[in-house]
């Protein structure tokens, strides 16, 4: 089968599997590039149960500031639609935290309140980040070539870079003007002003970052959910600014470069989580459960009497898979063919956003022959995978 992408209709280069080879369809096994089929639809969703989650202030706080997911979409559709999407969410964010900074801006020009300011700083870089995640959606639309193999989902995960980089760099200029205003204190005019701006920051950014977070989940993109993470914070640092037009209307001036240093330490907060977040993506990591499910998913395939290194990695909002399954050995190749086909088709339908799926099959091994033995001086093909290296 081809390495397109479902509802895509062209074809990958070349004839290779995802991992540069293609096995030679035997007795003993084969390799099985798995794909959707472009007129396969898996527009319907599959419930993914949670377990319930301990309550209480701390954890509601927690989830404000990091919404509750396993790193997967809770429904499947195709990468065109979640592109699509993701782009449709940067669109209209982009142009909603526009306005709110711009807005923000303003009061600051006839105000000089640093809170006020290092909240539109960090208004002005949220809205900045929309670009470059925008040309990565559309980047990640183009076909594979023979030099990236793989496609251009990576872009997203590159976009996530800048993400983290804008956000250090408002925690920077934040810090910066609040520490210098609180060392050369400024007084504060059209206080009332200030306070109605902070309350139309909070309201812009929280409404976009409800937005970024509900779209990013759905299509599994972690530089969009990271955004709107980000969008989130700026709301709540909005809402200091609040505070702090509030103390200097009942005599505390310093509250305000107070208020803008406090800005500065939730902007760190959320680069810190950011970071990781970018960073497990980068470095191909899954949440733990969704290799459960993918293992659980062929286990329960008739015919698979193993599995065996099984890898999962996102590139972008969308998973691929690679795994070996162990099957009868006295199974003709049509036979295991078979089983490698119903493989596939569990991982497609259990997996969320998975796209591209390679099954490797291996007879198991009979008493006095190994059937893997001409792989045994290259260590590095063998054992590697996240679940058990097993051969019988």
């Amino acid at each position: 089968m081809s390495d397109s992408q479902p509802g895509d209709p062209r074809p990958a280069p070349g004839r290779s599997d995802e991992g540069g080879r293609r096995d030679a369809h035997t007795k003993a096994g084969h390799g099985h590039d798995a794909k959707p089929a472009t007129g396969h639809g898996h527009g319907h969703g599959h419930g993914h149960g949670h377990p319930e989650h301990p309550s209480g202030l701390r954890e509601f706080v927690s989830s404000i500031f990091r919404p509750h997911s396993h790193d997967a979409a809770d429904s499947v559709d195709s990468a065109l639609e979640s592109s699509a999407a993701g782009i449709r969410a940067i669109k209209i964010s982009l142009i909603a935290l526009g306005v709110t900074a711009l807005l923000q801006a303003v009061v600051v020009l006839y105000s000089g309140s640093s809170a006020l300011l290092a909240d539109t700083i960090h208004n002005f870089s949220d809205a900045l980040t929309a670009v470059p995640l925008w040309i990565a959606f559309v980047v990640g639309r183009r076909a594979a070539t023979r030099r990236y193999t793989y496609g251009y989902n990576r872009a997203e995960d590159l976009a996530g870079v800048f993400i983290v980089l804008m956000i250090a760099l408002s925690a920077v200029l934040a810090g910066y003007e609040s520490i210098r205003k609180l060392i050369d204190p400024q007084p504060i005019t059209y206080v009332g002003v200030v306070l109605a701006a902070g309350i139309i920051g909070f309201l812009g950014n929280e409404l976009v970052a409800i937005y970024r977070i509900r779209v990013g989940r759905k299509i599994g993109s972690a530089a969009l959910v990271a955004d709107g993470l980000h969008a989130r914070t700026d709301g709540f640092t909005s809402l200091a600014v609040v505070a702090a037009a509030l103390g200097v209307m009942a005599g505390f001036p310093l509250a305000d470069p107070i208020i803008g240093i406090l800005i500065t330490i939730a902007i760190l907060f959320v680069l810190r989580g950011a970071a990781r977040d970018i960073y497990r993506r980068l470095m191909d990591a899954v949440d733990p459960a969704l290799v459960d499910t993918a293992e659980a998913s062929l286990r329960a395939v008739p015919g698979v009497l193993a599995v065996d290194e099984l890898r999962l990695r996102w590139t972008g909002h969308r998973v691929r898979a690679e795994t070996g399954i162990i099957v009868d050995p006295d199974l003709g190749i049509i036979e295991a063919h078979d089983i490698a086909a119903a493989a596939e088709h569990a991982l497609l339908h259990d997996v969320p956003k998975l796209v591209a799926a390679t099954v490797h099959v291996s007879p198991q091994d009979t008493p006095g022959r190994d059937h893997h033995a001409v792989l045994a001086h290259h260590p590095t093909a063998v054992g590697t995978g996240a679940t058990p290296h097993h051969r019988g």
